[in-house]
């Protein structure tokens, strides 16, 4: 696993915008081209995601892009550490929600990151409060990715875990 990219002049961390938008070629699921319905011709993968959580969920931008920034990083962080025990609070859950939703870029997020096999979003009914949600922060960041902390510290003492009894779930 990489968690760091070395670059001139030091080390960088992992672009969730590139990492989403890399996605792009492995979209096929799809009963229509998503690329060209109405409000998507010209827009980027990253881009249709931040208009899809504005259109149903979160009415500020700024608040969208980092949403969707932590969903990223949480689904390549979940995709990269099989079986370990981790989950988001609501607010970023808003954000993978909203990939998983879009399933012929969730489907092809699986297959570029998580090796071709789907990846199962198996929900708990109730929510866990034992610090599972700043523990997976702090997998994310050492997983190569920055962290929103005021995104995850909000929803802390609540986590909206997975269940892990199921197949590659997360």
């Amino acid at each position: 696993m990489t968690i760091t990219f070395e670059v001139p002049g030091g080390v960088r961390t992992r672009d969730p915008r590139e990492l989403l938008n890399a996605v792009r070629p492995y979209v096929k699921e799809r009963l229509y081209n998503i690329f060209e319905a109405p409000g998507a011709q010209g827009i980027d993968l990253y881009e249709r995601e931040v208009r899809l959580l504005l259109r149903d969920s979160v009415a500020v931008r700024s608040l969208a892009e980092r949403i969707l920034d932590q969903a990223v990083a949480y689904l390549v962080t979940a995709m990269e550490n099989p079986g370990v025990d981790i989950g988001p609070g609501y607010t970023v859950d808003l954000g993978i929600h909203q990939i998983i939703l879009d399933t012929p870029v969730y489907f092809a997020f699986c297959e570029l990151y998580n090796d071709g096999r789907y990846k199962h979003h198996a929900p708990l009914v109730e929510r866990r409060r034992d610090g599972t949600v700043m523990r997976t922060a702090e997998l994310i960041r050492a997983n190569g990715f920055d962290v929103d902390l005021e995104l995850w510290e909000v929803d802390a003492a609540e986590c909206g875990p997975c269940d892990d009894k199921v197949p590659d779930s997360h």
